[in-house]
């Protein structure tokens, strides 16, 4: 197979702050939605995680010898600001400047997201985003990391995976609401994410700012116009209503018909519209993990307002979610389709014709540490390999993508199925209940990636 991959390509991994730090009130750091949610019965808290706080250097030399030409983290924005809108933490910030610095000596691009998953428990107890005083809180703190940071980070990402903080709440831990209050939520971030991207440009920054949705790009059923309608419909809401936001600053115009039709349409103003205009992105940042299957759906069928982050939704008279009989799925029921990563970029591309990064594909699996100190995930191989190559196919297609970044790095813990679900190229030696010593060991997936960055994605065996 020809190799497409470009000889300054991204090879890179990823992590979030909640899910990897640890330390989660030390240093001055304030609580997080994360810090106080009800967690599902026998998963761990993110009290610990991988202890990335205090192993930082450690893990960064780990990841320079991998061989990352980039990482892609998040920062906590309770540890900059520990309510969210009051006094700046020094020693918060000192942690995010360290570690950009340690990136920047071994040769790693800081990818860095500014919101992933952890709005301050501060500000969600005053509404969270249903309040639009958060989208000032917000804005003010992601002024002060540009402030910061902006000199030495090129690469911006906003929110992590809007779109499933509105369409799968609960499952990302970020509450149990109505589609009216989400969707108001999700039109506040909107507006947050455009003001902070106009403020990026009219101040000049050296990098480019975009979003980071979960992309998820839905087939029909069967070739039956209204399971084509159906897919349509999915993907407009799933997908382009956080796309055509934050790149053409408009709402897509299906989305907004869905939204009348079930009473959940936001209260938009026109100096809301304006302002979404006025700040867009400069390339776009994606999750992938799978596709979706749907079909037509009766109007009299029951809507999910508790969708999976990634098994399927449902909205009457527009969609219903179904199994694809083509596709094998991972243990723990998320479906595998390499192919539609090929797909998925292409029809981004097509619509947007930005400059794309993925920063987030990967398999998590039960990963067993052996008496000598291994770990065997050829299955980890075996997916990440067989999305390389439809990425690279891509490529050839004349996608443009600048980046790679699985998930993830070193093992965290998973949003709502603890550390079991691990996903790391490095195992950390800790189990749910138990914090054992935190040691780091290099999976064979470590040294199969580290191969595939040394040859610029040309070895892939």
């Amino acid at each position: 197979m020809t190799n497409h991959f470009p000889k300054d390509f991204l090879w890179g991994a990823a992590t979030s702050a909640y899910q990897v730090e640890g330390a989660w009130d030390e240093d001055g750091k304030g609580k997080s939605v994360q810090d106080v949610k009800v967690l599902p019965e026998n998963t761990s808290d993110f009290k610990v995680a991988a202890d990335h706080y205090h192993h930082m250097k450690e893990d960064i030399a780990l990841f320079k010898e991998l061989g990352l030409k980039a990482y892609r983290f998040s920062i906590a924005w309770t540890r900059v600001i520990p309510d969210g809108d009051g006094e700046i933490n020094p020693k918060g910030l000192q942690f995010y400047s360290d570690l950009i610095d340690e990136c920047l000596k071994h040769g790693i691009e800081p990818v860095v997201t500014v919101f992933h998953f952890d709005l301050p428990a501060a500000l969600d107890e005053k509404g969270g985003w249903k309040n639009r005083e958060t989208i000032d809180a917000f804005v003010r703190y992601c002024g002060i990391l540009f402030e910061h940071f902006g000199d030495r980070v090129k690469y911006w990402l906003t929110i992590n995976e809007q779109n499933m903080m509105v369409l799968a709440g609960a499952a990302v831990g970020t509450g149990d609401r109505s589609f009216k209050e989400l969707f108001q939520e999700n039109h506040h971030m909107l507006l947050a994410q455009a003001m902070v991207m106009k403020e990026y440009h009219d101040k000049n920054y050296n990098g480019m700012i975009g979003p980071a949705p979960n992309i998820a790009l839905a087939y029909p059923e069967t070739d039956h116009p209204e399971d084509m309608r159906a897919a349509q419909n999915f993907n407009a809401l799933r997908n382009w209503l956080f796309l055509d936001a934050a790149v053409y600053g408009v709402y897509n115009h299906q989305v907004m018909t869905m939204l009348k039709a079930i009473n959940a349409e936001p209260e938009i103003t026109d100096e809301d519209l304006a302002i979404m205009k006025s700040g867009t992105c400069d390339f776009i940042a994606f999750n992938y993990y799978n596709t979706g299957t749907v079909k037509a759906s009766p109007v009299a069928s029951t809507a999910s307002e508790k969708n999976d982050q990634q098994k399927g939704m449902n909205l009457p008279g527009f969609f219903q979610g179904v199994k694809n009989e083509h596709l094998s799925v991972t243990e723990f029921g998320w479906e595998i389709d390499p192919e539609g990563f090929r797909t998925t970029a292409n029809e981004i591309y097509s619509r947007y014709h930005l400059p794309m990064i993925v920063t987030e594909n990967g398999l998590g699996g039960r990963d067993e540490l052996t008496e000598d100190g291994k770990i065997h995930d050829a299955y980890r191989i075996s997916y990440l390999r067989d999305h390389i190559q439809t990425m690279n196919q891509a490529i050839g297609d004349g996608a443009e993508i600048i980046g790679y970044c699985p998930w993830s790095a070193i093992d965290l813990i998973s949003t709502h199925e603890g550390i079991r679900k691990r996903y790391g190229f490095i195992y950390v030696n800790r189990s749910d209940f138990d914090m054992k010593d935190l040691k780091r060991y290099k999976k064979d997936s470590f040294a199969w990636y580290q191969k595939v960055i040394a040859t610029n994605g040309a070895d892939l065996d």
